[in-house]
């Protein structure tokens, strides 16, 4: 038995989390799934953010082709979660989503045709 008090073999920890798979399975049935979803965004969000330059070493960071694929995973989330989120929660995404379309609008030495951007597909044209 661990020393987390549960009934199950000792088991070896992520080395991310530190959490058993089993710890895990049993702490993420306890989350909210606005809460996970909102967790992702923000992982997408920090990540696309990143790529764009917009972080400490925008020299080494940029990279325009990774920042467009976390930018499209992002706004398919936020489209189509967005009912289910809320108005609170969806705002605040749809506005994270919308600078780092910005952003990397504004990295692009050679900037999408209107509607065409990252995340434009689902978000719709971004200016």
């Amino acid at each position: 038995m661990s020393d987390t008090g549960h009934n199950h073999p000792e088991e070896p920890g992520s080395p991310v989390t530190g959490y058993s798979d089993a710890e895990a399975a049993r702490d993420i049935a306890d989350v909210p799934a606005v809460e996970v979803i909102n967790t992702v965004a923000v992982h997408l969000l920090s990540a696309a953010a990143v790529k764009c330059g917009l972080a400490d070493d925008p020299e080494n960071q940029l990279d325009l082709d990774e920042a467009r694929k976390l930018i499209n995973a992002m706004a398919g989330l936020v489209t189509a979660s967005a009912a289910d989120l809320g108005d609170h929660h969806a705002r605040a995404l749809r506005d994270g989503l919308r600078s780092v379309q910005l952003a990397f609008r504004e990295a692009s030495p050679y900037p999408d045709a209107p509607g065409e951007g990252a995340g434009e597909k689902w978000t719709g044209p971004v200016n």
